[in-house]
């Protein structure tokens, strides 16, 4: 079953927030995440918030998903403005899942279309959607265009047979590349979510699944370890003995791998995980394994979480900031639409954080980025600890020096030791 929500403090009906929401909001960003909650399928390793129409049950439908959520949205533009947080127009937009693209592509810009005529959109904001391969048309991928999206993010996962089946992925490997023509016809940037590390998959798998991606020719490319969540289906087959369990040292091999290809194919990593065509965006002046330059295929929704930014989550489970304020949907979509249909929050709890929490979380996003974590956000305590991360070959020096720490390769691979390190 999907994760449990998070603990909080108890969240009005109207959706009005804290005061501290508004104190700096113009200098903030501003964007929307738009969580569609459906699957065809269940895969074996997803412990996301998302149901297939077997699991909705009674009171909630997909059909009618996309005008609950479009009230999400008018109830938002009205907490915003009744918590005193100034209108700002939306930098991204990004819809994920779940399959977005389960939906009718005029349900998807139903929702867009709402938030556009309550925020309007900065010039050049960047729309995304989730899709599986087997979701989209040519004409889907065409109307979502003319709708406004500029971004598709693929979940291709495998090039290899036998590892989307471990992973329940319903697509076939040749999908793919026809998918992301579709997509090219249509205008649309494209970035492919690929795994590594599934029980079964060996290194030439992975290298054949890199290959293939690099084939289409994509703009960005994300690639994460494979996560073994309880409750999971594939948790309780490797219980049982039916496949082998993952394995650390398989997953640093195989990012070390990932790291060499996409590099060499002109790819730059700017997030542990995430890698984009030509140069990046913001690297440090002194130094490092980024490049500086335009960032112009980074995913900028997902910078603008990395950064603390500011967004409001719209669907069940979403999660949402704003300004150090920080909440959580309800999760079943029955009890969602329940909500909305009485015009209260759906929000089931929320939390203000203190400066303590924000250091914390800062130093867990930030050293994640290419574009590394200010020496000066650090205290005293944190700081000492830079001399022998440097030593040690996990930050690198020169750019240290310069003000920033910047993981080096066998940095991000002990990124979480380093972040250990660096708590106050």
């Amino acid at each position: 079953m999907p994760s449990t929500l998070p603990l909080g403090d108890p969240a009005p009906a109207d959706g009005v927030l804290p005061a501290q929401a508004a104190v700096g909001a113009e200098g903030r960003g501003f964007s929307l995440y738009a969580h569609i909650p459906f699957c065809s399928v269940r895969c074996g390793y997803c412990d996301f918030n998302t149901y297939t129409s077997a699991e909705l049950g009674g009171g909630a439908s997909q059909a009618e998903y996309a005008g609950t959520a479009v009230e999400e949205v008018r109830l938002a533009a009205r907490a915003l403005d009744a918590s005193g947080v100034p209108r700002r127009r939306l930098s991204t937009l990004f819809f994920g899942g779940g399959t977005p693209t389960l939906l009718p592509a005029g349900d998807l810009t139903a929702i867009l279309a709402a938030a556009v005529d309550e925020w309007g959109l900065e010039p050049g904001a960047e729309v995304t959607t989730e899709a599986n391969p087997d979701s989209v048309s040519p004409e889907s991928l065409a109307a979502l265009r003319e709708a406004g999206f500029t971004r598709v993010s693929f979940g291709m996962q495998s090039a290899v047979p036998h590892v989307l089946r471990v992973l329940d992925r319903t697509h076939t490997p040749s999908r793919v590349p026809e998918a992301v023509r579709w997509a090219r016809d249509a205008g649309l940037d494209v970035s492919l979510d690929l795994i590594y590390g599934t029980p079964g998959e060996s290194l030439d798998d992975w290298r054949a699944s890199l290959d293939a991606a690099l084939a289409c020719e994509p703009d960005h490319v994300s690639a994460y370890a494979l996560i073994v969540e309880e409750g999971t289906r594939l948790a309780a087959q490797i219980r049982r003995g039916q496949v082998p369990d993952v394995d650390d040292d398989d997953h640093a091999t195989k990012y070390e791998l990932a790291d060499e290809v996409l590099g060499g194919a002109g790819f730059h990593w700017y997030e542990v995980s995430n890698w984009a065509r030509g140069a990046a965006a913001g690297a440090p002046e002194g130094g490092g394994d980024g490049l500086r330059g335009d960032g112009r295929f980074e995913c900028r929704h997902n910078l603008a979480y990395w950064r603390g930014g500011d967004w409001w989550g719209i669907g069940p489970g979403a999660h949402s900031h704003v300004g150090g304020v920080r909440w959580w949907n309800v999760k079943h979509p029955r009890a969602y639409a329940a909500r909305l249909a009485q015009g209260e929050s759906p929000a089931a709890g929320r939390e203000t954080l203190d400066d303590a929490t924000r250091l914390e979380e800062r130093i867990i996003l930030e050293l994640r980025l290419a574009s590394g974590l200010p020496t000066d956000a650090l205290p005293p305590s944190s700081r000492r600890e830079v001399a022998g991360l440097i030593a040690e070959g996990l930050v690198d020096g020169p750019s240290a020096f310069h003000g920033r720490l910047v993981l080096t390769l066998s940095g991000r691979l002990l990124a979480d030791a380093v972040v250990r390190r660096l708590m106050p």
